[in-house]
Parts: structure tokens; C-alpha cells; sequence
């Protein structure tokens, strides 16, 4: 009778802990491994490779020049995006202020890039994010969605693509970057 006891406690126990993490899943949103994304105040939407490997998000950047204004690091580079629902190419120079450099170790060896702050859409939902600013033109995603970002969204499920349309108006929720959240 007593193991009878601990089984049908241990069942009761589990059946609590899967209907909990069931109702969790339920109640955040569910992205794919590509989303389209929409990079704010200009509404381009890209296409956004959400890499659980990668820690920072990076952006497809070219002619990054780091300059001085009002004794302030900032960056200055050219966006070459093409928007996913018009088929115009954006390409225009945008300056933002430096929020940190990063090291990116790899095969290759090291790089280093300035990460900026910038707005992007998912969803309903406009995020704040951290981004690396490097020339992915070889790449076949010009955004790339590292975990500090995946952690704000919801969850990301492996197997599909294109779960969440971006869907952001003046209405929509911002939620803005916290510094605690930084990681190296």
C-alpha cells in the first residue's frame, strides 16, 4: 500500500509539473527558426534567421565607420536590405551610438564589432534589441536573431518557419532594452 501511495504521489506530481509547463507554452508565443521581421521606424521586413547558438543579434551592415560626435562613440553604416513585401531595396546610412563592441571568435579567428540598439517587430510586438553590425551579403539571411533576443519573444520551435507575421502599428507594445539582460 505505501508504494501504491508514492506512485500515485509521484504521478499526481508529474501530472501538476506537465499541465504547468503546458499551460506556460500556451500562453507564450511560438516562433519558427525563420521569421520575417520588421526593422522599425523604417517598416522593412527581412527575413530573420532565429540562431538559439548565436548569443547577439546581428544585422547586415556595409561601410561601418566608427566616429566621434559630442565626445560620444557612435557608428556609421549603410543599411542594403531588401523589403520582403515590396521588393524595394533599401539602402540608406544610417548613424546610431556605439552601445558596446564585441569579439566574435571562430574558425577564422577573432572579429570585432559595435553592437548598437535597434528596434525590430515580431509578431505584435516591437523589441528593443542588442545587434552586431557586420556584411552578412553572403549570407542568406540579413538578420540574424541571437538568444539574448529569442529569450524576449516566446519559443522557438525547430521543425517550422514562418509561425508570427509582423503585425506592429503605433499601437504596438515597445519593449525596451534592459541593460541588465547584457551578457559578453
Amino acid at each position: 500500500m505505501r508504494v501504491l501511495g508514492k506512485t500515485l504521489l509521484g504521478s499526481a506530481v508529474i501530472g501538476a509539473l506537465l499541465s504547468t509547463s503546458t499551460a506556460m507554452a500556451d500562453d507564450d508565443q511560438v516562433f519558427g527558426w525563420v521569421e520575417n521581421a520588421t526593422l522599425q521606424p523604417w517598416d522593412i521586413t527581412v527575413k530573420a534567421k532565429l540562431d538559439s547558438g548565436a548569443l547577439t543579434s546581428s544585422l547586415d551592415a556595409r561601410d561601418i565607420e566608427l566616429f566621434e560626435q559630442e565626445d560620444e562613440e557612435w557608428v556609421r553604416f549603410r543599411l542594403k536590405l531588401e523589403d520582403q513585401d515590396s521588393g524595394e531595396v533599401f539602402s540608406d546610412e544610417i548613424e546610431r551610438p556605439l552601445y558596446r563592441e564585441q569579439t566574435v571568435r571562430g574558425a577564422g579567428g577573432s572579429d570585432d564589432r559595435p553592437v548598437i540598439l535597434m528596434e525590430v517587430c515580431m509578431g505584435d510586438t516591437i523589441y528593443e534589441e542588442q545587434f552586431s553590425l557586420r556584411d552578412r551579403e553572403e549570407m542568406i539571411y540579413p538578420m540574424l536573431l541571437g538568444r539574448s533576443t529569442i529569450s524576449h519573444l516566446g519559443l522557438l520551435d525547430v521543425r517550422n518557419s514562418f509561425l508570427q507575421e509582423p503585425g506592429c502599428d503605433e499601437n504596438s507594445q515597445v519593449v525596451p532594452h534592459d541593460p541588465e539582460d547584457d551578457q559578453s
